[in-house]
C-alpha cells in the first residue's frame, strides 16, 4: 500500500444472519471449518443470511475527507465497524496506515459503572493514548466536552447527548491519523453539533487527518467531503464528486418512497384516518400559472389539492399542506383557506383546494409534501405524509451558499 494512502479497502463483504440461533450455528460451524483448516466458503450465502456489504472497493489517503450517505440499512455503519475493527469481513480485505479514532455507537468504549472521570483513561487507552498524555490533554479533553459539573458521576446516569460529548472529545484529542464519524453526532444538540465540525474544519482537517463522514445531512457532508460514496443495499453504487453523489442518494430516497417528481397519489395502501374524504391528487403551478416541474427559491407557487368525499359532508374539514426534509423534519405547514367560513360545503365526488405562496422561501434541495385533512377538533380524515416531492432548485450563486452554510 502506498504511503499516501490511510484506508484500502478491495472487494469486502459482510454478511449476516437474520435469525439468532442460525446465527449462533453458523458461528459454530465456522470455528470448527477453522479448528480444522476446512475452506469457509465465506463467499456464499447461507440459510437466512444477507449480505450487509458486497465487494466494496474504495481509497482514502492521507488528509482526504470521504462521505458515506445511503438510505437506512444501506450498509454505512457496517463499513465503518470494519474499518474500525470491530468486525471483520467476510470476503475481501482493508488495509490501514495509522491510529483510527472513532465516534461510532453511543457508549463505545464506556464502562457504565465508571465515572466520566474513569472512563476518560479507559476509552483514551483503547485509542491508544498512554496515561501521561491523558494526564496531559485532560483539562482540554474536559473543556471541550463540556460536562465538568458531571465528570464524578457514573456514566450510566449521562444522557446520549453528554455520551456523545465525551466520546467525541476523547477521539479527537488522541490525535487519530483517521477519523471515523457516524450519524451518531446527530444525537448532540445543535450547538455542539456546530462546535464538533468546526473542530473537523479547522483543527483536525488542518493536520492532515483522514476523515470518514457518515450522515443523512447533504449539508454535513458537502461541507465537509470532497468526494462520497453512496451506498444502497450493501452495494457501493456511486464513488466520486459530492454534488454527484448527492444527486445519486436523492434519487434513491425517491425510489425508496415510491414516488417520483410530484404529481399525484399514484399508490393506494392504509392511510389512518375516517376515509370519509381523501386526497386524490396534488399539483403545483408556478407564477405563469403552468404546471412546474422545478421551482426557484423565492418563487411564486400555487399548491392545488384534489378532495374526493364520500358523500356531502355538513362542513369543511380543515385541510394542512406540509413540507418537510427527506428526513421527515417539518419545514412548512400551513393551512389552506378556509372556505367554511364563507358557509362552502364539501360535497360528494371531487372538491378543489388550493394554497398560494407569493413567494416560497425554501433553499434548494428536494422535499417530501403532505396532506393532512381534518384533525385537531375536526375527525381526522386522512394524512399522506409522502404524496410526492418538491424540487427546488436555485442560481448558482444560491446553490453554493446554501450547501457551503452547513449546520
Amino acid at each position: 500500500m502506498d504511503r499516501d494512502v490511510a484506508v484500502m479497502a478491495e472487494n469486502v463483504s459482510k454478511k449476516f444472519t437474520t435469525n439468532l440461533r442460525r446465527s449462533m450455528l453458523h458461528g459454530m460451524q465456522d470455528i470448527a471449518r477453522d479448528l480444522f483448516k476446512i475452506p469457509s466458503h465465506s463467499d456464499q450465502l447461507r440459510k437466512d443470511e444477507f449480505w450487509a456489504l458486497k465487494d466494496v472497493s474504495f481509497e482514502l489517503k492521507k488528509g482526504q475527507r470521504i462521505g458515506i450517505i445511503g438510505p437506512n440499512g444501506a450498509g454505512k455503519s457496517t463499513l465503518l465497524k470494519l474499518l474500525n475493527g470491530i468486525t471483520r469481513p467476510d470476503t475481501g480485505c482493508i488495509r490501514i496506515n495509522g491510529r483510527v479514532g472513532a465516534l461510532i455507537e453511543v457508549g463505545t468504549g464506556f464502562h457504565p459503572l465508571l465515572t466520566g472521570r474513569e472512563n476518560i483513561y479507559v476509552n483514551g487507552s483503547i485509542l491508544g493514548m498512554g496515561k501521561s498524555e491523558i494526564d496531559s490533554k485532560f483539562d482540554s479533553i474536559v473543556g471541550f466536552s463540556e460536562i465538568g459539573d458531571f465528570l464524578d458521576m457514573p456514566v450510566k446516569n449521562y444522557s446520549s447527548g453528554m455520551y456523545i460529548r465525551l466520546g467525541f472529545s476523547v477521539a479527537v484529542h488522541s490525535e487519530p491519523d483517521i477519523l471515523l464519524v457516524d450519524e451518531i453526532l446527530s444525537v448532540g444538540d445543535i450547538g455542539f453539533q456546530k462546535k464538533c465540525f468546526r473542530y473537523i474544519e479547522e483543527a483536525i482537517v488542518g493536520k492532515g487527518v483522514s476523515v470518514c463522514l457518515v450522515s443523512h445531512n447533504p449539508n454535513a457532508i458537502n461541507r465537509l467531503c470532497p468526494e462520497v460514496i453512496v451506498l444502497d443495499k450493501g452495494i457501493l453504487t456511486y464513488y466520486g464528486e459530492t454534488h454527484k453523489g448527492l444527486a445519486k442518494y436523492l434519487d434513491l430516497m425517491a425510489l425508496r418512497s415510491g414516488q417520483g417528481e410530484v404529481r399525484g397519489l399514484t399508490k393506494q395502501y392504509a392511510r389512518p384516518g375516517a376515509g370519509e374524504v381523501r386526497v386524490d391528487r396534488l399539483s403545483i403551478e408556478g407564477g405563469n400559472g403552468e404546471e412546474a416541474m422545478n421551482l426557484k427559491t423565492g418563487d411564486m407557487v400555487k399548491f392545488i389539492i384534489a378532495l374526493r368525499a364520500e358523500r356531502d359532508m355538513p362542513y369543511w374539514p380543515s385541510v394542512r399542506l406540509m413540507i418537510s426534509d427527506l428526513s421527515g423534519i417539518s419545514i412548512v405547514e400551513s393551512r389552506l383557506s378556509e372556505p367554511e367560513k364563507n358557509g362552502w360545503k364539501l360535497k360528494k365526488g371531487q372538491n378543489i383546494v388550493s394554497c398560494e405562496f407569493t413567494s416560497l422561501s425554501l433553499m434548494p434541495g428536494r422535499y417530501l409534501v403532505g396532506v393532512k385533512v381534518g384533525g385537531g377538533s375536526d375527525i381526522l380524515q386522512d394524512l399522506v405524509m409522502d404524496l410526492g416531492y418538491l424540487s427546488i432548485i436555485g442560481t448558482e450563486d444560491i446553490y453554493k451558499l446554501t450547501w457551503g452554510a452547513g449546520i
